[in-house]
């Protein structure tokens, strides 16, 4: 069984993120998305070279529950620094004016993009997924990303069973955020998806329901016996 964990971290300079690094490493993380939206340097290039780990630049709006509040073309200028300096994927929105625009852009660096598509208020059908996925597959995303919010445990069947029937065909990110979406975080791994994600540790959370690495390795270390 592979589980593939990507740690979220939100550094608010290079210093900070390259502690949050090391620790990351040190936790045996398989990707590390660095939230550049607190981010008061564009520097990137020290955190490329800092690790072997693939690292992941996204910069969320406030209704995306980030903090960046400058114009659309600064928000891409930022993404389009960290993909010269090293960064191996750039998250970016599914509702982003001139998203196929931009992939082709990060095509060009040799550049994967996670193509995602939150929810925060309630969980989606599968119908929803259904088409949502037909989007990000559609704009040429290299990873499609499709997060609800459950507001009960059933949730988080529709969310497995989704990843389960899709995994296969593209790289999939898909599960429940909130705190009864904790199984689907856990579990989407194991039904096929590509990675979850977790926190450094407990503290540290960058989006409601998420559990410490370590405790999602522990997870997973029983699964296996």
């Amino acid at each position: 069984m592979t589980s593939n964990i990507c740690v979220s971290i939100q550094p608010k300079n290079n210093n900070e993120a390259l502690t949050l690094i090391e620790k990351a490493e040190a936790a045996k993380a398989d990707f590390i998305e660095i939230r550049l939206d607190n981010f008061e340097t564009q520097n990137f290039c020290e955190l490329a070279a800092s690790t072997k780990i693939p690292l992941i630049a996204t910069n969320k709006l406030p209704k995306e529950r980030g903090n960046f509040t400058g114009t659309q073309t600064q928000r891409w200028q930022t993404l389009k620094a960290a993909a010269k300096s090293g960064f191996q994927y750039i998250d970016l929105d599914l509702t982003i004016l001139k998203l196929k625009e931009y992939i082709i852009d990060l095509k060009e660096l040799n550049v994967k993009t996670i193509v995602s598509f939150h929810k925060f208020d309630g969980a989606f059908t599968a119908k929803e997924m259904q088409r949502i996925l037909k989007e990000e597959n559609d704009s040429g995303a290299d990873v499609c990303k499709i997060v609800g919010t459950a507001k009960q445990v059933q949730d988080n069947l529709v969310a497995l069973n989704f990843v389960s029937e899709n995994a296969a065909k593209v790289q999939l990110v898909c599960f429940c955020m909130g705190e009864q979406g904790k199984i689907s975080r856990l579990l989407s791994p194991v039904f096929g998806a590509f990675f979850t994600f977790a926190s450094l540790e407990q503290g540290s959370e960058t989006a409601l329901g998420q559990i410490s690495i370590n405790e999602m390795r522990t997870a997973y270390s029983l699964l296996r016996q």
